[in-house]
This record gives structure tokens, C-alpha cells and sequence, in this order.
């Protein structure tokens, strides 16, 4: 393989980039599924919101859990490798759901997904560090996002549909025969980035992990992320749809539609957002402001659903996720601040503060929902006043701390 072929958008997109988008869009399917799944799992098994919460959200902590070890992981053995024997755990997990017949069964492979899916995103954001030129990385990072937008796009109206013809046990084994696919051409077809230099030990590894551990930047921006996407992903893979059916009175098809809608403007915010980090980064300018300000603004379209605003509400549930993308700013913000070599601890390290949000968030939503006896068609809508108001104080509380670090992270 020549450099110039290496270097062609066209052969980087087939060979590289399209194989990984392809795990990253299984992955959000698989995390945005109970949405519109939620209310028929907890209709067969009889699930209560906490329970609901707690099984749609394993998924965020079996993720999350394993960022590090994952992070060590793709540093040592590439992303190609690491990506596919982790999706073969997520088609493990898929089928174990699928013949689920308990709640118990059904955490298990919700879990299983969940740690077999941990690799997507990350494996994705290496191989774009290790093929692409640092002033493209957070574009492509924005690319990689959307087409986890997509792949929630695809659990909107699409699921809705295909409901309608299929059991969900059927829609979860296709699943799973798709994201077997997936591994084998990440292992058979996708191409190995020769390392420049000599492997590190894994002691060598460790030691990044303390450095980037002991960074005050990486905790100013990761605690931030992590108190924002405690409110966009626990709403927007679970509660937004609940909110729209007891709150705005939304009938499932509806549902589905503003869902679709929603990932539109999340696709917009990828896209927009990374096109902004990369000017900045290619003027040597500091992303903090953005990041700090698409927070600000997430906050405050969040103000508005904690007071129950329904008129407009798919506008605001929009601009509350559009916004909210600026999650994909913090991890160029942070990985330009090491090595290339470091990218796959660096970008997990993040990541972990975006899951252990979305599971306490999610899970914690379901809990205060609980406190409430159910209605015979859903949830308390008095409840999501408080369920969504602690969110948004966690989120308020986290863009107070990045501001309060605000001199270090304009730094260079």
C-alpha cells in the first residue's frame, strides 16, 4: 500500500472509516432501542420505572466500566482487533436478550451489549488518529458521532414500523446477525496501521493512564461532560419518549416521529460542532468556549421541559439535543493535549465520564419518577418536574465547574 493511496479520501473512507461508522451505528441502535421498546418490555415483564431505568441504563454502565481496560487495550492491539472481538460479545448479548424470559435475563444481555458495544466509538476515533491528519480529527470525530445518530434514527420511525410486522425477539436477532457481520469485516477486510514506534510496556501504558489521571484539564472538561450527558443521553435514549406520552400526550407513531426529528438535529450539532472545533484547532485557539457555551445553552432549553413547556415542544426537544452535541468537542479538546500513541487511553479515559453520567442519570430519573404512583397510561406527568430538575442542576452545577477552571483550560 503506497502513501498516496493511504492518503486517498476516497480508499480512507471504504477501507477505513466506513467499517467502523458501521459498529458505531449498531452501537446507538442498540443504546437508543428502548425508547420506543421501553413501554412494551415493561408491559411483559412488569417493569417499574426504576427497573425500566436501571435496564435501559446497564447498558451505559457495563460501557463505561470497561473505558480504561478498553483504552489499554486499543493502545497495545489496534483498534481493528479490539473492536471486532468486542462486537462478537454485543451479538452474544443481543441473542441472550432476544430469548430473554425474565428481567434478570433480560439485564444480563442489555449488559452484555453493552460492554461488547464499548469499543465502537473509541476504536473508531483511534483509527481516525492514526489514518487522518490531526486538523481533520474532529471532524471525522463529528462523522463518527452521526452515524451513531443514524443508528438511533434507525430505532425512531423505522422500529416503530417494523413493530408493527415483527416481534421485538426478532428485530434483536437481526440485530445481532448484523453486528456479527460488522466484526468479521473489521477483522477480515480492514487494513493494520504499521506502528512508527516500538510497542510501550504495559507499565509504560499504565503510566499515561496516571498522567492523564493526574491533568486538572481532563477533569474540569470530563466532570462537565459527565453532569451534561447525565441529562442528553438519559433523556434521549428513554425518558424524552416517556415525557412525550404522559407529559405531552403523544401517541407511539408520534413518538417515533419526534425521535427522527431529534437525531436530525444531533447529526446537525455532530457535524457543526466539529466543523467549529477544527477551525479553532487550526488556529490555535482553545475549544473551552464552545464547549462551554453549547452546555449553557442545553441548560437552558432544559429549563423549559423541567417547567413543563409543551407548546413547541419538538423544537425545544431539538435545540435541547443539537446542543447538547457539543459532547464530541471534549475529546479532541483533550487527546491534542497528548501523543498519538496515547489517543486510545486518552478517548476512553473521557468516555467514562460520559457513561457514568448517562447511567446515573438515567437510572436516577427512574428512581425519582418512582415516587410517584404510575398512571394507567405511564408515569405521574407532576414527576418529571422533579426527575428532570435534578438533572438539570447536575448539568448546571458541572458548567459551573468547568468555569471556575476557566483560566487553565484557555491555556495552551
Amino acid at each position: 500500500m503506497t502513501e498516496a493511496r493511504a492518503a486517498s479520501g476516497g480508499w480512507l473512507l471504504l477501507h477505513v472509516s466506513l467499517p467502523f461508522l458501521a459498529g458505531y451505528y449498531l452501537s446507538y441502535t442498540y443504546r437508543a432501542v428502548n425508547a420506543l421498546l421501553g413501554p412494551v418490555l415493561a408491559a411483559e415483564f412488569g417493569l417499574t420505572a426504576g427497573m425500566l431505568g436501571l435496564l435501559t441504563a446497564v447498558y451505559f454502565l457495563a460501557f463505561g466500566l470497561f473505558q480504561i481496560p478498553l483504552g489499554v487495550l486499543l493502545d497495545r492491539y489496534g483498534p481493528r482487533r479490539v473492536d471486532a472481538a468486542l462486537l462478537l460479545i454485543a451479538a452474544t448479548g443481543a441473542v441472550l436478550f432476544a430469548r430473554a424470559d425474565s428481567p434478570g435475563e433480560l439485564l444480563a444481555g442489555r449488559a452484555l451489549i453493552g460492554l461488547g458495544a464499548s469499543g465502537c466509538l473509541m476504536s473508531a476515533f483511534q483509527a481516525f488518529v492514526l489514518w487522518y491528519p490531526a486538523e481533520r480529527i474532529a471532524f471525522m470525530n463529528g462523522v463518527a458521532f452521526s452515524a451513531g445518530a443514524l443508528g438511533a434514527i434507525t430505532a425512531t420511525v423505522p422500529l416503530e414500523l417494523a413493530l408493527r410486522a415483527f416481534g421485538w425477539r426478532e428485530i434483536f436477532v437481526a440485530l445481532a446477525a448484523a453486528t456479527l457481520a460488522v466484526a468479521g469485516v473489521l477483522y477480515f477486510a480492514v487494513p493494520e496501521r504499521k506502528r512508527v514506534r516500538k510497542a510501550e510496556t504495559l507499565a509504560t501504558q499504565l503510566a499515561g493512564v496516571a498522567a492523564i489521571l493526574r491533568d486538572p484539564v481532563f477533569w474540569r472538561i470530563g466532570i462537565a461532560l459527565c453532569t451534561s450527558q447525565a441529562a442528553v443521553n438519559a433523556l434521549l435514549t428513554l425518558w424524552m419518549a416517556t415525557w412525550l406520552r404522559d407529559v405531552a400526550d403523544y401517541s407511539r407513531a408520534e413518538i417515533a416521529q419526534v425521535l427522527l426529528v431529534v437525531y436530525l438535529a444531533l447529526i446537525a450539532g455532530y457535524l457543526g460542532y466539529g466543523r467549529a472545533a477544527d477551525a479553532l484547532a487550526r488556529r490555535g485557539q482553545s475549544t473551552a468556549l464552545l464547549f462551554a457555551g453549547g452546555i449553557a445553552c442545553t441548560s437552558a432549553c432544559l429549563s423549559l421541559l423541567v417547567l413543563g413547556v409543551t407548546t413547541g415542544a419538538v423544537a425545544v426537544w431539538a435545540l435541547f439535543i443539537f446542543f447538547g452535541a457539543v459532547s464530541s468537542v471534549a475529546y479532541p479538546a483533550i487527546s491534542r493535549r497528548y501523543p498519538r500513541e496515547m489517543a486510545g487511553r486518552v478517548n476512553t479515559c473521557v468516555n467514562v465520564f460520559t457513561f457514568a453520567g448517562s447511567f446515573l442519570g438515567q437510572w436516577g430519573a427512574g428512581l425519582l419518577l418512582n415516587r410517584w404512583a404510575p398512571t394507567p397510561a405511564g408515569y405521574d406527568a407532576a414527576a418529571y418536574f422533579y426527575a428532570f430538575g435534578a438533572l438539570w442542576l447536575a448539568q448546571l452545577a458541572g458548567l459551573l465547574w468547568l468555569l471556575a477552571g476557566w483560566r487553565g483550560l484557555v491555556r495552551p
